[in-house]
């Protein structure tokens, strides 16, 4: 299924993977919204360049991995275009240098720090959770009985948000192996 998406006012051709369940973006799309291309073509020929300085820099399985898929050009024919899933499309946004691209940069790095945090110290990824269900509305024990849910294998020991050992969470969880 093909679908055009707007950002910024401009259109980011897509293309849904019913098999695969993945969504595939036109990375000459989404090169023109951040780079400011005025035509397709400049957009087309920026990819290019973009392309072998990713290259050069050793990003060959990036490249061998986008596929080409016919899509809906500007002139309506449908010919194939260069398309990227998630993952890659968030390399390839990394290697744009653009004032548009900063802030999205920076909140890539802000997440992968987070989530390494996370991996040393798993209760922070519990806590995140928890975070997470808290903000959309659900009660303490809906949270409680979720996170058991998501790994029987640990029990909630500790719930107390009157005790608070973190000021800015507004509970902490303790865990530890059933017995």
């Amino acid at each position: 299924m093909q679908k055009i998406q707007i950002f910024q006012d401009k259109k980011v051709r897509t293309h849904w993977d019913a098999e695969h369940e993945e969504w595939y973006f036109s990375v000459v799309d989404v090169v023109a919204v951040l780079t400011d291309q005025p035509t397709a073509r400049n957009a087309s020929t920026y990819w290019a360049v973009l392309k072998k300085r990713l290259k050069a820099e050793g990003a060959d399985e990036l490249l061998t991995n986008c596929k080409q898929l016919k899509m809906v050009s500007t002139d309506g024919k449908h010919r194939l275009t260069d398309v990227a899933d998630t993952k890659q499309l968030l390399r390839i946004i990394q290697s744009i240098p653009s004032p548009k691209v900063e802030p999205f940069k920076q909140w890539m790095a802000q997440v992968g720090a987070e989530r390494l945090d996370e991996i040393a110290d798993p209760e922070k990824a519990i806590a995140r959770g928890a975070d997470f269900y808290r903000a959309k509305g659900y009660s303490e024990g809906w949270i409680n009985q979720r996170l058991q849910l998501i790994d029987p294998n640990f029990k909630v020991i500790e719930f107390d948000h009157f005790r608070m050992t973190n000021p800015s969470k507004s509970m902490v969880l303790q865990i530890r192996p059933r017995i």
